[in-house]
């Protein structure tokens, strides 16, 4: 897996700062249908609306548990998108089962792979696929915000008028990224170094990984297409015994058979191990919860890991929102 190197959030940040002054004084827009929307992900549909505000309708086609990595478009996803007056989907292969569906769509309508809007150098190789990235930029709150302008401008193209708006939109949206990045690189700092473990049923971690220091291993490979072979289950059942780490951890949409074997195997050795927790990896929380939106995505994932691996972290997360602190 290549590396990249850490950086701050974009320079355009400052630009969408500066329309925060402007918001209270934005005009208020003619009556108006709003645009409608379609996106692939919860982390793409959660940042349209974001964006978009009150301009915007947002279909999301994949909910909560859905892994995107085998998702294929359905009559009524087809239907969605062709009647849409704009298509946001990801790229960098995570739809892989849809991406000649998107190229061919992108004849007839508006169709924009977001985060494929991101600087190469930013991202980690396939390592399934040469010539691809990981896809899962969204885990590092940092390079994620990176593809907000790709948003602005998708929606602004159709609706100039409201620039001003969205970007003032974009803008909050960054500041708060930025204090979710504070938080978990404070808490997760915490962590002591031996314990910064993350071993979890997919690498969809890498990117959350080399953002907070952690040591990060899949089961499977980057997609859960891939498969677990039962010498890379031994190899980390022996891991997990000789480390003596504390727990493993499930993700919402992905089988966590795999990540029991492993707690098995373990006790087989004499090594307890403990599911730390169900993290959110490749699609978000219910729709109308907290952690239904991205930032409760990662809010609860650190929250989660923090105190699995012995921090005092607050049970209901940043801003108390967390379902844990109910």
């Amino acid at each position: 897996m290549c590396m990249r190197q850490k950086t701050p959030f974009p320079l355009s940040r400052r630009a969408l700062l500066a329309g925060l002054g402007a918001l209270a004084a934005a005009p208020t827009y003619a009556a108006s249908s709003p645009l409608n929307i379609v996106a692939t992900t919860g982390m793409i549909a959660d940042m349209a609306r974001s964006v978009g505000s009150d301009q915007v309708t947002v279909k999301g086609l994949m909910g909560a548990g859905v892994d995107p990595h085998a998702y294929r478009q359905t009559r009524s996803d087809i239907a969605a998108m062709t009647r849409a007056d704009v298509v946001l989907w990801h790229g960098l292969y995570l739809e892989a089962q849809m991406e000649d569906f998107f190229f061919d769509l992108s004849r007839k309508k508006e169709v924009h792979a977001i985060a494929e809007t991101l600087d190469p150098s930013l991202l980690f190789a396939h390592e399934d696929y040469e010539g691809r990235f990981d896809p899962h930029v969204w885990m590092d709150p940092d390079l994620w915000v990176q593809c907000v302008p790709a948003v602005v401008d998708a929606l602004s193209d159709l609706r100039p008028d409201a620039r001003s708006m969205f970007e003032a939109n974009a803008a909050a949206f960054v500041s708060e990224a930025e204090a979710m990045s504070v938080y978990a690189r404070d808490l997760l700092a915490s962590v002591p170094a031996e314990r910064r473990v993350l071993l979890t049923a997919h690498d969809a971690f890498g990117y959350f990984g080399t953002a907070y220091d952690f040591e990060v291993m899949g089961i499977q490979g980057i997609s859960t297409e891939s498969e677990a072979g039962l010498n890379r289950i031994g190899e980390l059942v022996d891991l997990l015994v000789e480390r003596q780490l504390p727990a493993v951890f499930v993700e919402t949409s992905v089988s966590d058979r795999n990540v029991r074997a492993l707690i098995e195997g373990a006790a087989a050795q004499g090594h307890d191990v403990i599911i730390g927790g169900s993290l959110f990896s490749d699609a978000m929380g219910p729709d109308g919860t907290y952690e239904g939106t991205w930032l409760g995505m990662i809010d609860h994932n650190v929250t989660t890991i923090a105190r699995a691996l012995g921090i005092d972290a607050p049970a209901g997360g940043r801003l108390g929102k967390l379902k844990a602190a109910a």
